[in-house]
């Protein structure tokens, strides 16, 4: 018998909001024919099967449509313009429905037949998506709140329908249609939090190189590269893969990978990464992974399991309404049958068990969280801090350690002169503006912090680029050379040049002349508020830990001058998710505050990831925090924020299952009727709005 060779498949799912919808998806997958397995991510709104051909790629749409939900052809869709197109339309119907359902002096005949015209748009046709889902859940045996908020709201309206036949019998066309609005309020503001959800990934992909140059000239696509493929990369351009130099020599920014401020120096034989750029000259590079495991693709795969982990709040609210949603229904059905059974009338019966479905609707549920983040973010954003989602900030007052990176996070990322040393007789000040004449041509960055650490370098004739060495030219009819030290030198520069390397300074030597007269010193230098930050995180009972992929002796000289005890150097992009969850086990929960490409992995794993502004996007984009500045003292004001926002979720969740249970035994009892159960469910409501507003009042703390 042949065997049928499995793949994988990757489809998008819109219309997810909880675990049980993921469920049901789930469920639907793996009932197919052929489907080993299915996994389902809320997180990143995808659906993984492993399937053989037996389950095509159209089996599986449908088997997804089926369940209630949408797999989005080309570009996904966007759920907040639909949810806003719902809105424009329910709002304005719902405001009419109250009005002639519960204002005084309205006339019978025109309060009943106003409000079911009004409201029956807004539960059939913008709650259409909600009723869908709960049928289709409630057929794969599944109870999100889906089905809650869609037996409510049918409910209602319903009864309310065959009341317009009774004289005495009392409608709730408007209690339908706020049950309606106000879910889709809430979903609308979750959708506006979830837009950048994908944003590191898209941030990360966006950085590998489309094409590939061979060596020909010709251009082929990068995914094509195959291992032994020679190809041509130009200064300033990605790698597009990994691979081993063969001819050429230049300078390789490798800050992405190691967080290094200093280019390095590659030439034949050296390794290179994909993704890395190359800052000067023409190399001619001979792939050694394909592009789909370069290390920029390992990165990518790394930022996505570390996305897909990180739900916590709904985590919590889902195990919660697992238990709950299958409780109330029960409940309403055990109303309704005891209550018939002991013989009470119909209308009052009907009444009780409409009560206990609208009052067990999770309106406030619903805004608890959008609601908070929604007010949080606002008021963040004015203290320049911009907070992502719920999701990463749910564990942020449990965060015991505080992780900093140190290249553009503790430091300013960029390399400036600390210190020039000449011999006996020669100015160093006059060495330094020659220096800066031949570099003032140079892109190289140690050359561009020389060029700026004079303010009118003279002019320079003749500048030729030495690869691996440096750069020569001639500056007033004096030949003058930069670049790398040769031993052996004067005793004074041979001194200046180990304490350079102890600091974790890089030293260039300066020759006039043919003649070795200086050593400049140049490094990337502290921000001068990180001392205070740290001090900061600290008072806020934190520990703080600097996290880093350069030498041990530049991540030293760092901490020692801001005040940092603890130091982990040499750390690769891969081995800082590691080095986090180390830290984890010994000390809680984990932020992590980073700028670039190589902090992308660790920003995403951690339970609370801040990125300082003007770092990468794909930084800024994996991380639950950016600020919009890059003064490092926004970190403890970050960390407060998201500490009070979390508490405020907390509370409106809190308060939202603790409403719905308090009041359920009045419901079930018929001494709250349908309508004061709305306006309790309204008042519940305004209460988690209420509560999030106060978010408006917190003042920040950095200048």
């Amino acid at each position: 018998m042949a065997l049928v060779e499995a793949r994988r498949v990757e489809l998008p799912v819109d219309g997810m909001t909880c675990a049980g919808c993921a469920s049901s998806v789930t469920r639907a997958l793996e009932a197919l024919d052929g489907v080993e397995e299915a996994t389902v991510s809320l997180a990143t709104r995808t659906a993984t099967v492993t399937a053989d051909e037996r389950a095509s790629e159209a089996d599986l749409r449908l088997a997804v449509e089926a369940a209630g939900y949408a797999v989005p052809t080309g570009e996904r869709s966007d759920e907040a313009v639909h949810l806003d197109a719902l809105l424009r339309v329910a709002v304005p119907l719902t405001v009419m429905a109250a009005v002639l359902g519960m204002a005084p002096g309205i006339p019978t005949g025109l309060s009943r037949w106003g409000a079911a015209a009004t409201a029956l748009p807004v539960v059939v046709w913008a709650g259409r998506g909600i009723h869908r889902r709960a049928f289709m859940a409630v057929r794969h045996r599944a109870a999100p709140m889906d089905v809650l908020i869609s037996m409510g709201s049918l409910a209602a309206l319903g009864w309310s329908l065959a009341a317009l036949a009774l004289d005495d019998a009392h409608a709730y066309f408007e209690t339908a249609a706020i049950i309606v609005t106000l879910v889709l309020v809430g979903r609308r503001l979750e959708a506006g939090a979830r837009r950048a959800s994908g944003g590191a990934l898209r941030a990360l992909l966006a950085l590998a190189p489309t094409t590939a140059r061979l060596s020909d000239g010709t251009e082929v696509p990068a995914s094509e590269l195959e291992v032994g493929t020679r190809h041509v990369v130009r200064p300033g351009e990605r790698l597009p893969t990994d691979g081993r130099v063969v001819e050429g020599s230049g300078a390789i920014d490798r800050s992405m990978i190691t967080g290094e401020p200093t280019p390095v120096e590659v030439g034949p034989g050296d390794e290179v990464a994909g993704g890395t750029v190359n800052s000067t000259g023409v190399l001619t590079v001979e792939a050694n992974q394909p592009a789909a495991e370069s290390t920029l693709a390992r990165l990518t795969r790394t930022v996505a399991e570390a996305q897909a982990t990180r739900a916590p709040v709904q985590r919590l609210v889902d195990r919660v309404t697992g238990v709950f949603v299958p409780g109330v229904l029960l409940l309403a059905l055990a109303t309704l049958v005891v209550r018939l059974l002991l013989g009470g009338p119909v209308d009052d019966t009907v009444t009780a068990t409409i009560a206990v479905l609208i009052i067990a609707c999770p309106c406030a549920l619903g805004l608890a969280t959008p609601t908070a983040l929604q007010v949080g973010t606002g008021r963040a954003a004015q203290l320049g801090v911009l907070l992502r989602s719920a999701d990463v900030l749910e564990s942020a007052r449990e965060v015991s350690t505080v992780v900093l990176d140190k290249t553009g996070t503790v430091t300013e990322g960029r390399m400036r002169v600390v210190a020039t040393t000449a011999v006996d007789g020669v100015d160093p000040v006059e060495v330094l503006h020659l220096a800066a004449g031949v570099e003032a041509h140079s892109e190289h960055p140690i050359g561009r912090a020389i060029a700026e650490a004079v303010e009118e370098p003279p002019a320079a004739f003749g500048v030729e680029a030495r690869p691996g060495y440096g750069i020569v030219g001639m500056v007033d009819d004096r030949p003058v050379e930069v670049g790398r030290p040769s031993w052996p030198l004067p005793a004074e520069l041979a001194a200046a040049t180990g304490e350079a390397d102890d600091a974790g300074h890089t030293a260039v030597q300066v020759t006039v002349n043919s003649r070795v007269v200086a050593v400049v010193a140049v490094a990337d230098t502290v921000r001068p508020e990180a001392a205070d930050a740290v001090a900061a995180l600290r008072a806020l009972g934190l520990e703080v830990v600097l996290l880093t992929g350069d030498t041990e002796a530049a991540a030293h000289r760092v901490s020692t001058e801001v005040g940092i005890s603890r130091v982990l150097a040499g750390v690769r992009p891969e081995g800082k998710v590691e080095a986090l969850e180390t830290l984890r086990s010994s000390t809680g929960s984990v932020a992590m505050v980073g700028d670039g490409l190589n902090d992308t992995p660790a920003l995403a794993a951690a339970e609370l990831g801040i990125a300082i502004g003007g770092g990468t996007d794909a930084a800024s984009a994996a991380a639950g925090i950016t600020l919009l500045s890059d003064d490092l003292r926004a970190v403890p004001d970050a960390i407060d924020l998201a500490r009070r926002t979390v508490a405020t979720i907390r509370l409106n969740l809190v308060w939202a299952f603790a409403y719905n249970v308090a009041a359920l035994p009045l419901a079930v009892s018929g001494t709250l009727a349908p309508p004061v159960a709305a306006a309790a469910m309204a008042a519940s409501s305004l209460f988690v709005v209420g509560n999030s507003l106060r978010l408006r009042n917190i003042t920040g703390r950095h200048g």
